[in-house]
């Protein structure tokens, strides 16, 4: 799948930006419309895969987040801090968004992007991350959008082979340093934790001298 990933992204002749501007112009009037509506009233159209686009596993979500360095973060602030950027169900779909999305290493301050499966909030206090933890790599500079191209493509083509665990990944641009890391469900199936950091080792073709972090998001709470 990452390899027809590659190929997709390099076959991509440009003919669909036309249509993109234009869906792009009907989605940010339909966002307007969908903001006037009553909250209640609102029902978002489920996200399906394209006639003969390529499936993934599950639906996946992109969102960004950018805050004051040095300030507190309360969970409530940093709910309303984070963005939706959209929602995707298959490999085109996702290299539509992907292909006008700024790349980590280009991101400025304290950012981050979160990709996780639809449903699933980038946040420790959401049901699917509650028992969970994360593996944590901090990366010199340079090296993140590569890494975290590697690190998505592995994660929506199945590579890490660990049924439902996986949650989403996300990278965080910090001025020393940039973070890459992938999130699970159970924190406690060390089997699960040990397979993804192994597979996290491949994917990423990390030296293996490389330290790796995992930690469970009730201590990140505490």
């Amino acid at each position: 799948l990452s390899f027809f990933f590659t190929r997709l992204k390099d076959d991509d002749s440009g003919d669909h930006d036309q249509n993109e501007e234009n869906n792009t112009q009907k989605d940010s009037e339909k966002e307007k419309n969908d903001r006037e509506k009553p909250q209640s009233t609102t029902k978002r159209k489920a996200v399906v895969p394209g006639p003969a686009e390529h499936p993934l596993q599950y639906n996946y979500t992109f969102w960004y987040s950018r805050r004051t360095p040095g300030r507190p973060t309360s969970s409530q602030s940093y709910e309303q801090n984070i963005k939706q950027i959209g929602t995707f169900a298959s490999v085109e779909q996702f290299w539509r968004f992907y292909s006008h999305m700024v790349r980590p290493g280009d991101l400025t301050g304290h950012s981050d992007f979160h990709l996780f499966k639809e449903g699933i909030k980038p946040m420790w206090e959401d049901d699917a991350n509650k028992n969970g933890g994360k593996w944590i790599i901090r990366l010199r500079k340079g090296l993140a959008s590569r890494c975290w191209e590697n690190l998505i493509l592995a994660m929506l083509g199945e590579q890490f082979m660990v049924g439902e665990e996986i949650c989403g990944a996300v990278v965080s641009v910090r001025f020393q340093e940039d973070i890459i890391s992938i999130w699970n469900k159970t924190a406690s199936d060390q089997a699960t934790t040990a397979r993804i950091r192994d597979t996290l080792r491949r994917v990423l073709n990390l030296p293996p001298n490389t330290i790796m972090e995992y930690k469970t998001h009730t201590d990140s709470i505490k």
